[in-house]
């Protein structure tokens, strides 16, 4: 394992208990029945023993889009062709997808990184151009990529994050596109988690039954050419995993060493906290779940990383869309916890008095 990816699990601390105690104790003297407010309770005092202080912040926000294709396409295990993720870079940077809707209306920042997309879009404007890779090998016929290339997709995604906190950061989501991702997160989920590929293996892109029958071969016969172990993430991230899944765990990493909250999204991002997990478990403590996607295999993801999607809207698009209203909803607790008045501050009467 590099030095970087060393360093940096060396920096992720534990929650800060103290700061979570007086956010506790704030909370129970809010102008509220206690634990009224539910879940956003429990987020805001999460989010204080992350940052390190009782009276948690978000107010600068940013979504990173990690971006790669992936060889196990030519197996036609995706109801798209390889080229929509170039083509939907170009409509990223143009400001035209939902995740950009979505970033616009709560006022985060949009960084899409080009960690391994196998066209050339050098000259598109506004991406980050960090590629490891012209996308990934086919995983059907050996190890998806290098032990070398996973540890550098890693360090890309710590070197992006902390490009970011240089610019100002309270909270992180994570996003993703790559036509094919689905199948590499559904791989590197049946590992992690034990499962079967029938089990965790959805519809991805819209496959028909026939198709989704396939996408399960083809990664049944992935896992037994490369014959991935959970306790080697970083093998398991190299043999069946994609080049964006390694930067979004790299930002995850390095956002946790940073005392950063990371918003993670659906079944892409979920893959990626498997790997990351699994090198730094720690790291379980400062992630949050956005959501719970319709991939199927992404309810077993969230129980092995023992965290509760904040909702559930039946989404499934990916591109940090579910991170995007996660941010919102955390931005949304803090405010109460800091705004709110408390029961002496209102002069309102407390419970017994």
């Amino acid at each position: 394992m590099s030095r970087l990816i060393e360093h940096t699990i060396q920096n992720v601390k534990p929650l800060d208990q103290n700061a979570m105690s007086l956010a506790q104790a704030r909370q129970d003297t809010l102008t509220k029945p206690t634990g009224s407010l539910g879940k956003l309770e429990e987020l805001s005092i999460h989010l204080a023993g992350i940052q390190g202080r009782s009276n948690p912040q978000i107010s600068q926000k940013a979504i990173v889009i990690m971006v790669a294709d992936h060889g196990v396409v030519a197996e036609g295990t995706s109801a798209y062709p390889q080229e929509v993720t170039a083509q939907m870079v170009l409509n990223f940077v143009r400001g035209g997808a939902a995740i950009n809707v979505i970033s616009r209306q709560i006022g985060a920042r949009v960084v899409v990184v080009d960690i391994g997309i196998s066209a050339d879009i050098e000259s598109f404007p506004n991406v980050v151009h960090r590629k490891v890779a012209s996308g990934t090998q086919n995983m059907c016929r050996g190890p998806a990529m290098t032990l070398v290339q996973a540890e550098h997709a890693i360090e890309t995604g710590i070197e992006t994050i902390s490009s970011e906190i240089s610019r100002g950061l309270d909270i992180v989501g994570t996003g993703d596109m790559g036509i094919g991702n689905t199948t590499a997160s559904s791989a590197i989920c049946a590992v992690m988690t034990g499962k079967t590929a029938a089990e965790v293996t959805g519809r991805g892109t819209g496959l028909d039954d026939k198709q989704l029958q396939h996408k399960v071969e083809i990664i049944n016969r992935a896992l037994l050419v490369n014959k991935p172990e959970a306790i080697k993430p970083l093998e398991v991230l190299a043999k069946v995993g994609g080049l964006e899944i390694g930067g979004l765990a790299g930002v995850m990493l390095g956002a946790a060493s940073h005392r950063l909250p990371v918003m993670i999204d659906g079944f892409i991002s979920g893959a990626a906290a498997l790997i990351v997990a699994g090198l730094c478990p720690r790291c379980k403590d400062y992630l949050i779940a956005a959501h719970a996607s319709l991939e199927p295999g992404h309810k077993y993801m969230l129980e092995n990383l023992g965290v509760e999607p904040l909702m559930n809207l039946n989404m499934r698009l990916g591109e940090g869309t579910g991170a995007a209203l996660g941010i919102f909803l955390a931005e949304t607790s803090c405010r109460l916890l800091s705004e709110m008045a408390t029961f002496a501050e209102a002069g309102v009467s407390n419970k017994g008095n």
